[in-house]
C-alpha cells in the first residue's frame, strides 16, 4: 500500500488515508483482441442495475451522482437505481445495504463478489481508507480489506432548531454541551411552549451503543462468545434519566428508525439526535435555521468525551455476473472516490468521507458552511484515541440485538421495568442468539 503525506485532520480519522493500489493488467496479447473487443461490445449492451432503500432524499442525491457519472461515460453501460429490496427481483449488480438487510443478505451461500477483488481483477485502483477502530467493521474481512464500499457512514451528532432556542431566551449560537445544559435548555423551550422539546432517532444506536462510547465504556465483552455489557452504572443512570424526561415530555418517541426527523422538521420538536447524515435533508425540509451540535456527555464522568462511533450502510457487488459487468462496477466505484464526487456526496447526501480526497475536500474554508455535519462528526469520532473500550463492535447479528436493545428501551419508556433490569434482560437475551 501506497501511504501519503497526512494533512491534520487525515491524520486525526486515524493514519487511514493509504491507496489500495491495484497492479494494471498486463498488456494482451494481439490474438486476444478480438475477445477484448467482443467484451467491449458486451458491456455497451448491459445496464448495471444499483438498488437502495435510502429513502426518497438520499435516492435523490445518489441519481445526481449517477446522472453525472453516466453523463461522463456515454459509451459504456448505465448505472441504473431503484429504490427497492435487494432480494424483490432479480439480484441487481449493486446493492446499498443497511444493518437490517445483511442478516438476509449474509446467510446461506456467499451473494457477494469482495470490492478489493472486483478492483483488482478490473485493473483499477481503488484509494479509500484502511478500517479505522471507531467504523462498523462490517464491509471489511479479516484481512482488514473492503469488501463492500461504505457510502452510508455517519456519526449521531445533536441538532437543535436555532429559532426556537432563540425565541426561548437561549444563546443560539452556544448549544447545550452536556446532558444536565440540555435538560436546562429544554426547559427553557417547554416554559416558551414548544410542545416537544427532545426526540431521537435510533435510540438503541444512539442513546446506548455511542453513549457507551462517548464515556469510554464497552458495549460487547469479548471472550469465547461475544455478549452485551450495556449495563454499568453510566447506561443504567443514563436511560434512567431519559426514562424521568420521557414522562416529564421532555423527551418524545415516534418509532426505532428515522421517524423522528419529519416531526423535528416540520417545527414540532427543538432538539433531535440523529445521524450527521441527516444534515443536508434538515438543510432542504427545515424552514428555520438548523444548529448542530456534539452529542451531549456527562460531565460527571472522568475523561468523557472520549468518541463516537461510525455505522452506516454499505454498497455490495453482487456475485455470479459477467466478467464485463465488473469492469463497469469497478469504474463506476473509481468515479465515486473522486475528489469532486465525495465533495458532491458529502454536501448532498452528508455522509463521511471515504478517503484522502473528501477528507481534504472537508477541510476547505468554502464548504464550511456545507460541511459543518462533517466537521462535528469528524471531531467526535476523533476526539480522542480510540480505546479498546470505546471501538466500533464487531458482536455478531447486530440487527438482532439492536432490535433487543429496542424492546427493553420500550419496557422503561413504558414503565414496565427499571432501567436496571430492562438492561440486563438485554445483556441477558444477547446471550442466547446464534
Amino acid at each position: 500500500m501506497i501511504k501519503f503525506s497526512r494533512t491534520a485532520l487525515c491524520a486525526a480519522i486515524a493514519g487511514l488515508c493509504v491507496n489500495a493500489a491495484v497492479a494494471a493488467p498486463k498488456k494482451p496479447a494481439a490474438k486476444a483482441e478480438a475477445p477484448k473487443a467482443a467484451a467491449v461490445a458486451d458491456v455497451a449492451a448491459t445496464e448495471i442495475e444499483l438498488v437502495h432503500s435510502l429513502g426518497a432524499d438520499k435516492g435523490a442525491q445518489l441519481q445526481k451522482l449517477v446522472d453525472r457519472y453516466n453523463a461522463s461515460n456515454p459509451t459504456g453501460p448505465k448505472i441504473v437505481i431503484h429504490d427497492r429490496a435487494w432480494n424483490a427481483g432479480a439480484t441487481p449488480h449493486l446493492m446499498i445495504l443497511g444493518e437490517r438487510d445483511l442478516p438476509a443478505f449474509l446467510s446461506g451461500p456467499q451473494r457477494y463478489r469482495p470490492l478489493h477483488q472486483v478492483m483488482k481483477e478490473a485493473g483499477v485502483a481503488m484509494e479509500t481508507l484502511r478500517a479505522p477502530a471507531m467504523m462498523t467493521p462490517t464491509p471489511f474481512d479479516a484481512q482488514k480489506r473492503l469488501i463492500a464500499l461504505p457510502v452510508g457512514l455517519s456519526t449521531p451528532v445533536m441538532y437543535y432548531n436555532k429559532d426556537a432556542f432563540k425565541a426561548a431566551g437561549l444563546d443560539p449560537e452556544v448549544p447545550p454541551k452536556t446532558w444536565q445544559e440540555l435538560q436546562a435548555a429544554l426547559g427553557k423551550v417547554v416554559a416558551n411552549g414548544q410542545a416537544c422539546p427532545y426526540t431521537t432517532t435510533q435510540p438503541a444506536w444512539i442513546l446506548v451503543e455511542n453513549m457507551s462510547a462517548w464515556h469510554n465504556e464497552p458495549v460487547v465483552t469479548e471472550g469465547k462468545k461475544t455478549s452485551l455489557a450495556i449495563n454499568g452504572m453510566l447506561e443504567v443512570k443514563h436511560v434512567a434519566m431519559l426514562s424521568s424526561w420521557y414522562k416529564a415530555r421532555y423527551l418524545q418517541l415516534f418509532g426505532r428508525d428515522e421517524e423522528a426527523i419529519e416531526h423535528f422538521s416540520n417545527g414540532e420538536c427543538a432538539v433531535l439526535t440523529a445521524a450527521s447524515g441527516v444534515w443536508p435533508t434538515l438543510q432542504r425540509q427545515a424552514s428555520f435555521k438548523v444548529g448542530v451540535a456534539t452529542l451531549p456527555y456527562h460531565e460527571e464522568y472522568y475523561g468523557a468525551p472520549q468518541n463516537t462511533l461510525a455505522d452506516g450502510p454499505a454498497m455490495w457487488v453482487a456475485a455470479g455476473k459477467k466478467p464485463a459487468e465488473y469492469k463497469a462496477v469497478a469504474r463506476f466505484v473509481n468515479f465515486w472516490l473522486t475528489g469532486e464526487s465525495q465533495v458532491e456526496w458529502q454536501r448532498n447526501a452528508g455522509y463521511l468521507p471515504l478517503n484522502r480526497a473528501g477528507l481534504l475536500a472537508s477541510e476547505s474554508r468554502l464548504l464550511a458552511a456545507d460541511l459543518v455535519n462533517i466537521h462535528v462528526g469528524v471531531k467526535q469520532l476523533t476526539n480522542k484515541p480510540v480505546t479498546a473500550a470505546s471501538k466500533a463492535s464487531a458482536y455478531p447479528q447486530r440487527a438482532a440485538v439492536r432490535r433487543i436493545i429496542e424492546e427493553e428501551l420500550e419496557s422503561v419508556w413504558e414503565d414496565r421495568k427499571p432501567s436496571k433490569l430492562a438492561l440486563d434482560t438485554a445483556v441477558a437475551r444477547s446471550r442466547t442468539i446464534d
